[in-house]
């Protein structure tokens, strides 16, 4: 079975070209940047991360064109595929890409927003009867046994 799993953020906007022929098929190619689970350095500061080339094709292309910006972070799902080319030099040079079946947004549109994520925060007022720190005030006089939580 070949199959991966992955979350990172994308490194830069998605590179999309379209296939030439009786129907142009969209063909985007990003990377992203996917952290290891792995110990840290003795100075905590070693952040460790794999670049991972991806390629979407066709509506999954243009999807990432769309949507997709560079510092978002994505989840993606698809197969590994290695192939290789020879290049001007005469060398063989050996690649590895996931081609993409599934993607999605891995953070939510207000969380992404300072993340270069490219979203605008959605903002919400705040309840009337609500202290800065996110809890209601109780009333005076109001007994607590009627809350769930005693």
């Amino acid at each position: 079975m070949n199959k991966v799993i992955l979350m990172g953020r994308l490194t830069r906007d998605p590179e999309v070209r379209y296939s030439q022929g009786e129907r142009a098929m969209a063909v985007a190619r990003y990377t992203l940047a996917v952290d290891r689970r792995s110990r840290r350095n003795q100075d905590g500061n070693e952040q460790t991360a794999d670049f991972i080339n991806c390629v979407a094709f066709d509506r999954a292309g243009e999807f990432a064109e769309k949507y997709f910006r560079q510092g978002m972070r994505v989840l993606i799902s698809g197969r590994i595929q290695t192939g290789s080319y020879t290049n001007k030099d005469g060398i063989k040079v050996y690649t590895t890409d996931i081609v993409v079946e599934d993607q999605e947004f891995a953070d939510s549109k207000g969380g992404a927003a300072g993340e270069g994520g490219g979203y605008q925060p959605v903002s919400r007022p705040a309840p009337s009867s609500a202290i800065g720190d996110g809890f209601m005030n109780i009333p005076d006089g109001v007994e607590d046994e009627g809350l769930p939580f005693n």
